[in-house]
This record gives structure tokens, C-alpha cells and sequence, in this order.
């Protein structure tokens, strides 16, 4: 399979695009063949893409921990109906990640994907969603009739925020540029402000 594997360099950070075989599912995980996969930047500075869980150096990881695709195959103790299924998800931070032909994760860390979402799209809900699950949900404990600001509205973490909070029944303040008020009025924004322009 295709793979686009981290060339471990701290001055030049790159991916290659390389070969490697096709991974086999174990007991407990699914084989996703992947249609897309979610990057973010600054994935490669990561702790988890250059260390393994214990510590150790780790070299040549493949990032993308988001994706979404089609179950291909499935390890021991799984049940096969989950083979042929559309979903969306995540994997391990410390196992190779998505950005290649297919990827490895178990059950419990993806969804099927919604028809009316492409594969592009639901490849970039998991970790924005999740983030905005946790700092609202679990963390803040947010409440109906609350007030919340949300900074950068609109950004990948943002709207999930936006549209939770909302339906949480909290009042939500927000920033965002001009180009995004009527787009964050629609997600449940009551109040926004605008951020100033930075020229570059």
C-alpha cells in the first residue's frame, strides 16, 4: 500500500511517500481502507509521532489519526457485520496513523459515517468534535442557561463548540470574522464579535 511516512527530521519536517504492506488486523481491531484522512500541521512535533508509549525514540511514523473510510477486515473477537461499514473515527496517537492506503483502529473509536457527509468531511470531525466534547461537556460541566465565549468560532475545534453548546442550551458569545457571522448565526452564535484584521 501507499503510506506517507515522517522523514524524523526536527530542522526539516517532511512526508514521503513510500510502500509497506498492507497491515493485518489483530484480536479486537478493524482494517479500514481509508478515502480520507485528517492532518493537522503540527502533528509531526508531537510527542506520540516521535516516541513510542514507553518512551523510546520512534522513527518514520505515519500521521493522521483522523479518517474516514471502509471497514475492509476484521481481527479475532470482532463481529464481521462491521466489514463493509462506512464510518468515521480515530486511531491510536502512538500507532501509525491514516495518511496511507489503509489503517488499523478498533470498534470503539469510530461511528458510521453519516450518508449525508462526504468522506472529506467526516474525516475532519473526530478530534475538533472530541476536543469540544471534552473541554465542554466533561470539563466545564456546561449547563442550560448558561453564558459561554467561544473563541474562533468558526475554526475546526469551534463550531463543534459552537453547535454543542447550543444544544446544551447555554447562550453562546463567539468571534469571528465578518465572512462568518451569518454561517455562525445558523450553527446557534447569539451574540458575535468581530476579530480585527491582521494584514500579513
Amino acid at each position: 500500500m501507499n503510506i506517507m511516512r515522517f522523514n524524523d527530521s526536527a530542522d526539516a519536517p517532511a512526508l514521503l511517500l513510500e510502500t509497506a504492506p498492507t497491515p493485518v488486523p489483530r484480536p479486537g481491531e478493524l482494517l479500514i481502507r481509508v478515502h480520507a484522512a485528517g492532518v493537522t500541521p503540527t502533528e509531526l512535533l508531537w510527542y506520540p509521532t516521535t516516541h513510542t508509549l514507553d518512551g523510546g525514540r520512534r522513527t518514520g511514523a505515519i500521521p493522521g489519526h483522523e479518517f474516514s473510510g471502509v471497514v475492509e477486515g476484521a481481527g479475532a473477537d470482532v463481529d464481521p457485520a462491521w466489514i463493509g461499514r462506512a464510518v468515521f473515527g480515530m486511531n491510536d496517537w502512538f500507532a501509525d496513523g491514516a495518511t496511507a492506503d489503509y489503517g488499523i483502529t478498533v470498534p470503539a473509536a469510530v461511528s458510521e459515517k453519516p450518508s449525508r457527509l462526504t468522506h472529506a468531511e467526516a474525516a475532519s470531525v473526530p478530534i475538533g468534535a472530541l476536543t469540544a466534547w471534552q473541554g465542554l461537556i466533561e470539563r466545564a460541566k456546561l449547563q442550560a442557561g448558561e453564558r459561554i465565549l467561544i473563541h474562533g468560532g468558526s475554526g475546526a475545534v469551534g463550531v463543534f463548540a459552537v453547535q454543542l453548546a447550543r444544544r446544551t442550551g447555554a447562550h453562546v458569545i463567539t468571534t469571528a470574522s465578518v465572512r462568518n457571522f451569518d454561517f455562525l448565526t445558523q450553527l446557534g452564535g447569539e451574540r458575535m464579535h468581530r476579530l480585527p484584521h491582521r494584514p500579513f
